[in-house]
């Protein structure tokens, strides 16, 4: 299907039921429009501006999910808004659709710009810094660390998801915390031309979207800054094609978080909408944090297989990229026994998964697509297992010697980078590393 352009005619919202929809249209020969429903926890408060202004900006960026359908070449936003949010639209529909681009063959898509029919002046400044944070849970154990990171800090986190299923409703269950949660729900259609193979198909970055779906909500009942645990390695690219960078994680890296910070900040008003705790710690470093807190050892995952299954009985598949990072990450903070009864199977013991932890490695294939660590991080907590389970030999065996002298410890395991914490949160995030 070919299309000209992708326009956004209109989106409403209804306070007393907490319903927005947003309307979509891809023109052309044959257009074909689109109608998307998110639903809001209901606050017991009036609706402010800020959150209709996050709503400007959802409305462009949860786009993404009908553009895939045919990538027309250009994209027409609906209303005039602040540089930062221009320049966020466009980076949604380059560098966010950045794989989608790659695995269909789509260059034109990384020179994209999204026009907007002009220029707004900033919002009036809405200081929001000191309210409750609402903490984004995703049931893995990134989340895990900061929402108890936030407890200890007596700030009485407020955990949020988009379409929360069992794993996650298990999670939010073993925190004791009341949770909030919104619901997305994508125009019908959009399946059945999947379904019939008449629509292109590929990752987006549905981070992006849940980011902006929890600022409005975090915005409507009078929460402070939605908090994230997206950590340093999400900032590393997979590969880079036609000159471009492809980073299956990037709604989740450094320079989305700064995109979208400026545009919320511009365009709402509000001062300090959205950061990540997490972001100058690597994975492993994250998974020694999460070894503190074994209350969630029989809800935790981050097997997105499992989440498929929506079985809160079978939480990893055992079989898949995530499965092998997390185990491999997880390895060094605790004993055998306990990793085994969180994943329920023994990663290390069967031979079949050592191609797969190659990958991780670096060994033979560019990193997978997936949200995993970084090669170094893989490298490092190898090292850091000296036992001789089967799959251990094999990947030491493996692994060059030239790759062993690149990866160093202190590097992975020491906080560094750049982030948007607010002072107040930077002194939390040092007490709970001390």
């Amino acid at each position: 299907m070919r299309f000209d352009v992708m326009r956004f005619p209109s989106y409403a919202f209804d306070p007393q039921t907490g319903v927005a929809t947003f309307d979509y249209l891809l023109d052309g020969p044959d257009p074909l429009s689109f109608t998307e429903t998110i639903t809001f926890p209901v606050a017991d408060r009036p609706v402010p501006e800020a959150f209709h202004r996050v709503l400007d900006l959802l409305h462009v960026v949860a786009g993404v999910s009908y553009y895939k359908v045919g990538a027309p070449a250009r994209v027409v936003a609906p209303a005039a808004v602040p540089r930062a949010a221009a320049d966020f639209f466009t980076a949604v529909y380059t560098d966010g659709m950045a794989e989608y681009a790659y695995r269909n063959h789509l260059a034109h898509v990384l020179e994209l710009t999204v026009e907007v029919p002009g220029t707004s002046e900033p919002a009036a400044p809405v200081d929001n810094s000191h309210g409750r944070p609402l903490s984004a849970v995703g049931g893995g154990k990134d989340s895990i660390v900061t929402l108890e990171i936030l407890r200890d800090a007596g700030l009485a986190p407020v955990p949020f998801s988009v379409n929360p299923n069992p794993v996650i409703k298990a999670v939010n269950a073993a925190s004791g915390l009341p949770a909030l949660a919104a619901r997305r729900q994508l125009d019908p259609s959009l399946f059945e031309l999947n379904r019939s193979g008449a629509a292109l198909n590929g990752h987006i970055p549905v981070t992006a979207i849940n980011s902006l779906i929890a600022i409005a909500t975090a915005a409507w009942h009078g929460l402070g800054p939605v908090v994230m645990s997206n950590e340093r390695s999400a900032s590393d690219p997979n590969l880079t094609w036609n000159g471009h960078e492809i980073n299956h994680q990037w709604s989740k890296g450094l320079a989305a978080e700064g995109l979208l910070r400026q545009a919320v900040i511009a365009h709402s008003g509000l001062t300090e909408p959205y950061f990540s705790l997490l972001r100058s710690l690597s994975e492993l470093h994250i998974a020694q944090l999460f070894a503190r807190h074994d209350a969630y050892d029989d809800v935790v995952t981050s097997c997105n297989k499992a989440f498929k299954l929506h079985d809160p009985a079978v939480r990893w598949c055992g079989d898949c990229p995530k499965c092998r990072f997390v185990y491999l990450a997880m390895a060094p903070a605790m004993d055998r026994a306990r990793l085994n009864h969180i994943f329920g199977h023994d990663l290390f013991a069967d031979p079949a998964q050592v191609p797969g932890f190659l990958e991780l490695l670096g060994i033979d294939a560019h990193k997978p697509f997936e949200c995993v660590g970084e090669v170094e991080e893989s490298l490092v907590a190898l090292s850091m297992l000296t036992d001789d389970a089967p799959v251990l030999v094999a990947l030491r065996a493996a692994v060059p010697a030239t790759a062993w002298a690149e990866a160093s410890r202190d590097d992975v395991l020491t906080p560094g980078g750049r982030t948007y914490l607010p002072e107040a949160y930077a002194k939390i995030l040092d007490a709970a590393l001390a």
